[in-house]
């Protein structure tokens, strides 16, 4: 009489050979590895583009609120797990954004090391003082303004910063630190074509011995800045984004609950914002995407990133179950705290830790 028992090759299990997969583990029972196998098993695994993603695709783009209201009800299984496809546009998304940091960073790169050429100083009355380069202070604020929809700085930010490099450019005799500034960056420049060791430079920088852990620090990066002519560090700022987003993203939940702290749990919150925020990833991917082959005018920039709110609105009505005023006045306050306060000192963060980092 023929075997009809085949083993798992996987759990070990015993079962009938005319199933087609394993009804202990699920693994499918002649499962060849080939070529194909082996990269959508990886695909489907870690980034669970399957058909499910393709099934939640058009809802998440077209339906806001429709997703984290399915999954909620308990249809896990039809549609993409929230924090599946968050992960996946996410993923994306950053491998998008990488192009188009790339320039800016060289855009930035090109400025500062310039601005830190040894040809730039000048001396004045005796002096030594580092004169800016108003071009390359407007390429490094221009570069800043074009990715304002990927880093949340506003305008009126970086026209301030713009005005500080500026005024600080400008020789004045009243500024006693500004001179020892000047003096100490041509000391250590010195130092550093000589070959000295770090504590020489350190010591030259005016740091004491018995500094303590963050003055050293903050002294540190301040003389790896000098001896890479600033390179590299707004990539450091860029770098920072994706785990920026991993704390923004529950602190967005959490203003949610806030609003709406008699509908469910926090989990329930954190679904709608995941599906939130993998919407917001596709968008800004389109963006990117559309400007890497036809550059665009940046009002439609704008105004695409714009109809994100609107999105929300829709998807807080659907979603939480409330009339379309009270949708859009809870969508506009919990947007004004995100994006005002929360985002700002996020960024003020982000800005602290690429620098100590650098």
């Amino acid at each position: 009489m023929e075997n009809n028992i085949v083993t798992c090759k996987n759990c070990d299990q015993e079962f009938d050979k005319t199933y087609e997969f394993c009804p202990y583990c699920g693994q499918k029972a002649k499962d060849a590895l080939t070529m194909g196998v082996l990269f959508y098993n990886t695909i489907s695994n870690y980034f669970s583009f399957d058909a499910r993603f393709l099934k939640s695709f058009l809802p998440l783009m077209f339906r806001p609120g429709y997703l984290p209201n399915k999954f909620v009800e308990g249809k896990r299984l039809l549609y993409l797990h929230p924090a599946q496809f968050y992960l996946f546009v996410s993923v994306i998304f950053f491998f998008l954004f990488s192009f188009q940091t790339r320039e800016y960073n060289s855009q930035a790169d090109k400025a500062l090391k310039k601005g830190f050429d040894s040809e730039n100083i000048v001396e004045i009355d005796s002096i030594s003082q580092k004169k800016l380069d108003s071009v390359n202070t407007k390429v490094l604020t221009k570069t800043l303004k074009e990715n304002q929809i990927y880093t949340g700085m506003r305008t009126e930010k970086i026209n301030e910063l713009d005005s500080i490099i500026e005024n600080a450019s400008k020789y004045d005799d009243d500024y006693e630190s500004d001179e020892n500034l000047v003096l100490y960056y041509k000391k250590v420049d010195s130092l550093i074509k000589v070959g000295a060791t770090d504590k020489e430079m350190l010591a030259a920088m005016g740091m004491e011995d018995d500094a303590g852990f963050f003055k050293r620090r903050f002294y540190s990066q301040l003389l790896k800045i000098q001896k890479n002519s600033g390179g590299g560090i707004l990539q450091a700022f860029f770098d920072g984004i994706p785990i920026a987003l991993f704390f923004l993203l529950p602190i967005f939940a959490f203003i949610l609950k806030l609003f709406y702290w008699k509908r469910g749990s926090f989990s329930y919150h954190l679904v709608f914002s995941f599906y939130y925020f993998s919407f917001i990833f596709v968008v800004l991917s389109i963006i990117i995407l559309v400007n890497l082959v036809w550059e665009i005018p940046d009002w439609i920039d704008w105004m695409v990133v714009l109809s994100t709110f609107i999105y929300l609105v829709f998807a807080v009505k659907q979603f939480y179950r409330q009339g379309y005023f009270i949708s859009f006045i809870k969508a506009s306050i919990v947007s004004f705290i995100y994006f005002m306060f929360v985002l700002p000192i996020a960024l003020g963060i982000m800005a602290t830790a690429s620098f100590l980092y650098y």
